[in-house]
């Protein structure tokens, strides 16, 4: 069985959401989301009637702090913390990941993110491409997917693919959204990644932000139109070498007008920026034509 647990960042529902999978030797959990939402990570797990301490293994899609910033609060409690190899290194020392984070959100950091510590190497596992893990009568695989960020896993169990960003941002009914936040985005990778969730005929996809998607081939399909769509309007503006705080604004407007136009609500608007600050994005994409242009 299947639980999504609604981790309520920054009070907002349905904005980033952890797994607990049930097993024949207990629960598993894909996510943890940040270490701000920790408290009402337990809630949730208690909920679905489990203890923090009943959670002996962890699998993170990546290392970003909305995915994987509580998992070293898992690692304490002696939880085995699955991760990307490129991602391990910074989880083992997360010094340059909090500062690359610092810069970013300056002194919102305690309030977005919470605190984050070290976990041990005997706590760590990296996981190669196609690698099956087994705890109890349950399989689980590992799936390279670039695109979002070079450390990035999707996880499948039998027919369901837990997708971190990969497969995009999505809050009940709207529309799919891409995150593209710096350093890595990459959307030749991420296209690729996409056709590799295609190729694994998954019945269910869970998202991070935020739920259970159905309709596979409609989604992926959107998502990839809308990765090249963003990607293009940023590309005028890193070419007229635009000051970004003007382009900004400008994209923020861009991303709330197709939102608006496909249904989302002020409410609405409120969990997709909290799940994918548009703002974001202007800085990965710029980055992204960057790295083209040097290559």
């Amino acid at each position: 069985m299947i639980h999504i647990l609604d981790l309520k960042f920054l009070d907002n529902d349905l904005t980033i959401a952890a797994f607990l999978v049930e097993t024949s030797e207990g629960p598993i959990l894909i996510e943890t989301g940040p270490h701000s939402t920790f408290e009402q990570l337990s809630h949730e797990i208690q909920r679905v009637g489990f203890q923090v301490e009943d959670v002996k293994h962890v699998f993170l899609t990546h290392i970003h702090l909305d995915h994987a910033g509580a998992a070293w609060a898992f690692a304490k409690m002696g939880a085995t913390i699955y991760v990307h190899p490129f991602g391990y290194k910074h989880l083992q020392n997360p010094v340059k990941l909090m500062e690359s984070a610092k810069r970013i959100y300056q002194d919102q950091m305690d309030r977005l993110w919470g605190e984050m510590h070290l976990i041990p190497e005997d706590r760590l596992i990296q996981v190669a491409d196609q690698t099956a893990i087994k705890v109890g009568n349950t399989r689980i695989v590992s799936h390279h997917t670039p695109g979002h960020a070079v450390h990035h896993i999707a996880w499948q169990v039998d027919a369901c693919v837990f997708a971190g960003d990969v497969a995009g941002v999505k809050i009940e009914n709207g529309i799919v959204v891409p995150p593209c936040p710096p350093p890595d985005i990459n959307v030749e990778d991420w296209q690729t990644s996409i056709q590799k969730l295609k190729d694994l005929n998954p019945k269910e996809i869970y998202l991070t932000h935020f739920g259970k998607i159905t309709d596979i081939e409609t989604h992926l399909n959107d998502l990839e139109g809308r990765l090249l769509a963003w990607a293009n309007w940023m590309k005028p503006h890193y070419e007229a070498q635009t000051d970004p705080k003007i382009i900004t604004p400008l994209f923020q407007a861009y991303v709330q007008k197709e939102l608006m136009e496909n249904g989302v609500n002020k409410e609405g608007l409120a969990q997709y920026e909290g799940a994918n600050p548009s703002w974001m994005s202007v800085a990965g994409l710029l980055r992204y034509w960057r790295k083209r242009d040097t290559k």
